[in-house]
């Protein structure tokens, strides 16, 4: 009705009511009657948002890399970017002009600016290694960037998703790193063989060093036993010629003994030989009836036994002779 309008905005948004060229009102989330015929409203939105990128880029050694990430910001002072680029709103809250595209554009700009620098002097290889050093250096290009200053905007964060060669180069750094592993793997198991050979010739130098060491104790031993044996048998042939000796020294001694008993018994025999030759002198040239009658065992029975003597040496001259039994058994009878 005659002009006047009504219009309201989110709290994400933050906006500034221009009348005749003038600021009305500004802020966040506002709502209010316009009149539109002589005013101009700008809405900016302060929600973060994401930059998706690909880059394309030459390293050092003139091959080509894509370098793919995202990039996240936010409006820190809206009315800087209401200053640079277009976010008029008409009376339905639409905006005449979409100048998003313009402004992701311009930070992808100054995102491929800083990758370009840093790109640039690396090769290949360390380019596709470099995914947080090129985040490093966007993100601080990016802080330091005169043109993102002067849109008003904060820059939150950037990630680099990937960064990859071509489809040819991919494959040929594959081939030479798979070879390079090929050969780390050879190299591997002639270094495990090598140092199971050197392992195992050890153990056969040991083992060799053991039988050595064992064969020389045993020649140690035979040299001491046969040491030993010689000495016993040295010591057994002194023992001998000393038992000899002794046995000798023994028998000699032995001998002296003897004779000296023989000679003792000699003059032992002559002197009782004499003894006795002196006591049967006197009755050398007596009859033995004589003797036998002096003898102090001489009793009936010897008297009996001598006349049966004498009847035997007189047998010739007896005729006939009667011994009865119970004239032996008076005669055998001991006197009581």
């Amino acid at each position: 009705m005659l002009g006047i309008r009504f219009i309201k905005f989110d709290a994400m948004t933050y906006v500034i009511h221009y009348k005749k060229g003038r600021v009305a009102r500004e802020g966040r989330g506002l709502a209010f009657y316009y009149y539109e015929p002589s005013s101009s409203i700008a809405a900016i939105p302060l929600g973060s948002n994401d930059v998706p990128f690909i880059f394309n880029e030459t390293t050092l050694d003139y091959q080509t890399v894509s370098i793919q990430g995202q990039i996240s910001y936010r409006v820190s002072d809206a009315k800087k970017l209401a200053e640079v680029l277009d976010f008029t709103v008409d009376a339905a809250g639409s905006y005449k002009k979409d100048e998003s595209e313009k402004l992701t554009q311009r930070i992808s700009n100054e995102a491929q600016t800083a990758t370009a620098a840093l790109v640039h002097a690396m090769p290949l290889k360390d380019t596709l290694r470099a995914a947080k050093a090129i985040e490093e250096k966007i993100f601080a290009g990016l802080k330091g960037s005169v043109a993102v200053n002067a849109l008003g905007l904060e820059v939150l964060a950037v990630n680099v998703l990937a960064v990859r060669g071509t489809p040819e180069m991919e494959r040929a750094l594959e081939a030479e790193t798979r070879e390079g592993i090929q050969q780390n793997a050879d190299q591997a198991i002639y270094t495990r063989r090598n140092f199971a050979v050197v392992e195992e010739r050890k153990i056969k130098e040991s083992e060799l060093n053991t039988e050595i060491a064992v064969e020389e104790k045993k020649k140690q031993i035979v040299e001491k036993k046969m040491e030993t044996e010689i000495l016993t048998a040295e010591n057994n042939k002194k023992l001998r010629e000393m038992k000899i000796r002794a046995d000798i020294a023994i028998e000699t001694e032995r001998q002296k003994l003897v004779e000296t008993r023989v000679q003792n018994t000699r003059k032992e025999a002559d002197a009782q030989g004499y003894t006795i030759e002196t006591l049967l002198k006197p009755y050398r040239n007596m009859d033995w009836k004589t003797l036998a009658a002096i003898g102090k065992e001489f009793n009936s029975n010897s008297q009996i036994a001598m006349a049966f003597r004498l009847l035997a040496e007189n047998a010739e001259k007896i005729g006939t002779l009667n011994i009865t039994p119970e004239l032996l058994d008076s005669l055998t009878k001991p006197n009581t």
